[in-house]
């Protein structure tokens, strides 16, 4: 006789229980279903008295009513404060992403402008952590929006853009001098206190003094143009069009916010659509859409608190943050990302004047955004179903994986994957691999396959065993014939997942595009009407898988030709590494390179002559 385990209870009755063990204390509490998966994460003031609304069996929004249904546990952390309880909520929900919150899938980071701290100071983009020692000036919404800026700062005030090393190196001006982009200090074409006039110019601009900058260029102009030294006066004549072309590419311009972030919610047919622009020195530094995951019965001061709480887990707020819509506990958020900047940070929902109408332009680009996203996911379900059908699957695929190798004759092999889903391409879900296999036939394609897909089954079955968490594909699409395909097909029952269904994508007989034929294990070959949207579908999707194996190939290419030798000594930086290819010529003839005239080289000690002899002559 079998017995058969019984589920766990769920419901009120469960979440009634846990009354027993609490108090009034702020923290924060997890609801998990019988599998242990956490639904949802939310934070209380007063952790008894939340948990006794869910105990409660009427009055639940339909969400709130399906989750209290789902849990089977509980689990909870109590904190000193109830800011302290936010702020951990909202890292709590960007960590295990539950299905029943407002979760804040694209959290990007965003680049700056730095200016480096140098004798002759470069002017470049910056993503990431502030490490490096310079003036700092951001965020951007984009690197588009960056790199429009460099492009025009550099016409307008002519700083370098060259690493260090280059600036070192040089002999004499490179091509941004003869294009008027640079001053060319390198080689002395400006003396360094000018240099630094104009870099300290770029750094009041980027502060947002443009206007006393062009009063004071077109002063100069003017005396110039005065003194007859018409050259010098078309130079700045040309420096204040570079600049009043920055202003008009901002497309809005404030007159009063000086420093904020405007955030606009746009909901409709429970999906969202977030627009934030970034407003600093008094200028629009560019804007960018998210599209956080809702549920049709959320409100907007529910997502738009914890589009806060996530999107500034990571970043700095502003002093201002205006937004379009209230929310739920507006002075608890204030104290948080205060606390968090280190001075006051205020919320604010204009309802008149110039901020008012800065929400209502942030407000219409949500509204506008979310419509195309709306119209190219309508049309991206209906591709998903069209793929169902042609091959045969029980549902429209959510992840669809796309695999590619590419190498020179063997020679800096790399795999590459893609991932489209219900929303098109997740590039953020995409991965490179370097082949690793020193026992692989130059152009093996089948073994670098074997090696990446083995590579990825392992680290799935090791990350999510109980594929729950949905990493796993639906669909894998092969570059390949019937040959590729059997191969795969061995490789994916080797680890047990032979259940995914994987189609090999071959180009047909004369290898064009429209005549693609499509391999499945065990199956007749087949094609697809060469008007089918399908047909086109898969066509971008593995034109997109060989576009990003190219490019990974590429830059490994790049840097293996630009490698030398001398890159794995110790010790042996980039002021070294040119004292001694000056002097021998080539790391060739530095590795042969007798102990006498190692030590003979400007630059190079005994001591480090002897441990460059050691490397190239003691490795047996």
């Amino acid at each position: 006789m079998t017995t058969q385990t019984q589920a766990p209870p769920t419901g009120h009755s469960v979440i009634h229980d846990y009354l027993r063990t609490l108090d009034a204390s702020p923290g924060v509490y997890r609801m998990l279903d019988a599998q242990s998966r956490v639904l949802y994460v939310g934070k209380a003031r007063n952790l008894r008295a939340r948990v006794g609304n869910y105990a409660r069996p009427g009055g639940h929004s339909p969400r709130i009513a399906r989750m209290i249904s789902e849990t089977a546990t509980m689990m909870f952390l109590t904190t000193r404060t109830e800011t302290e309880a936010l702020l951990l909520e909202q890292n709590l929900i960007k960590q295990l992403k539950p299905r029943y919150n407002v979760l804040l899938r694209d959290d990007k980071s965003f680049p700056n402008i730095v200016v480096t701290a140098h004798e002759f100071p470069m002017i470049k983009k910056h993503r990431g952590a502030k490490r490096e020692k310079g003036q700092y000036f951001g965020p951007f919404a984009s690197a588009g929006a960056v790199n429009r800026t460099l492009s025009q700062l550099q016409r307008a005030f002519q700083l370098r853009n060259c690493t260090d090393a280059q600036f070192e190196g040089r002999t004499r001006p490179c091509l941004q001098y003869q294009i008027k982009r640079c001053t060319a200090p390198c080689v002395g074409k400006i003396s360094r206190d000018e240099y630094n006039r104009q870099v300290a110019d770029a750094a009041r601009y980027l502060s947002g003094k443009s206007t006393e900058i062009q009063e004071s260029l077109a002063t100069a102009m003017q005396q110039a143009s005065e003194a007859m030294e018409f050259e010098r006066a078309a130079a700045l004549r040309d420096r204040i069009r570079a600049l009043t072309q920055v202003q008009t590419a901002q497309g809005i311009n404030p007159r009063t916010v000086t420093e904020a972030d405007i955030i606009a919610l746009h909901l409709e047919n429970g999906q969202a659509c977030v627009q934030v622009f970034f407003i600093r020195a008094g200028q629009n530094w560019g804007n960018s859409d998210f599209y956080p995951r809702v549920g049709a019965d959320i409100d907007a001061p529910e997502v738009l608190e914890a589009f806060l709480g996530q999107f500034y887990d990571s970043k700095d707020p502003p002093r201002q943050i205006i937004l379009s819509h209230g929310i739920e506990n507006p002075d608890l958020m204030e104290q948080a990302l205060s606390d968090k900047l280190g001075r006051k940070v205020a919320l604010i929902v204009p309802q008149k004047g110039e901020k008012a109408e800065l929400i209502e332009s942030a407000a219409r680009n949500a509204r506008e955004s979310l419509a195309r996203k709306m119209a190219e996911t309508a049309t991206q379900t209906k591709l998903l179903q069209g793929v169902a059908d042609a091959f045969g699957l029980p549902g429209p695929p959510r992840r669809i994986e796309v695999y590619d190798n590419s190498h020179i004759q063997g020679t800096n092999a790399v795999g590459a994957m893609i991932v489209a889903g219900p929303e098109g391409l997740m590039k953020n879900a995409y991965r490179k691999f370097n082949i690793k296999g020193d026992d692989l036939t130059p152009g093996d394609d089948f073994g670098m396959m074997k090696e990446v897909l083995t590579r990825r089954f392992k680290r799935l079955l090791k990350e999510d065993p109980d594929r729950t968490r949905g990493h796993w594909p639906d669909l894998l699409l092969i570059d390949g014939g019937a040959g590729q395909v059997t191969a795969v097909h061995e490789i994916m029952a080797e680890h047990g997942v032979a259940d995914i269904p994987m189609v090999g994508v071959a180009k047909g007989v004369d290898r064009d595009a429209g005549k693609e034929e499509f391999h499945r294990k065990g199956q007749r070959t087949f094609a697809l009407r060469m008007n089918d949207p399908v047909l086109y579908f898969i066509q971008r999707l593995r034109d997109e898988a060989h576009r990003f194996a190219i490019g990974t190939h590429r830059a490994k290419r790049a840097k293996a030709v630009g490698a030398t030798p001398l890159d794995d000594v110790p010790g042996v930086g980039a002021a070294r590494k040119r004292a001694l290819l000056a002097h021998f010529g080539s790391a060739k003839a530095v590795s042969r390179a007798n102990l006498s005239d190692l030590k003979a080289v400007e630059g190079i000690s005994d001591s480090m002559a002897e441990a460059i002899y050691g490397f190239f002559h003691e490795k047996g």
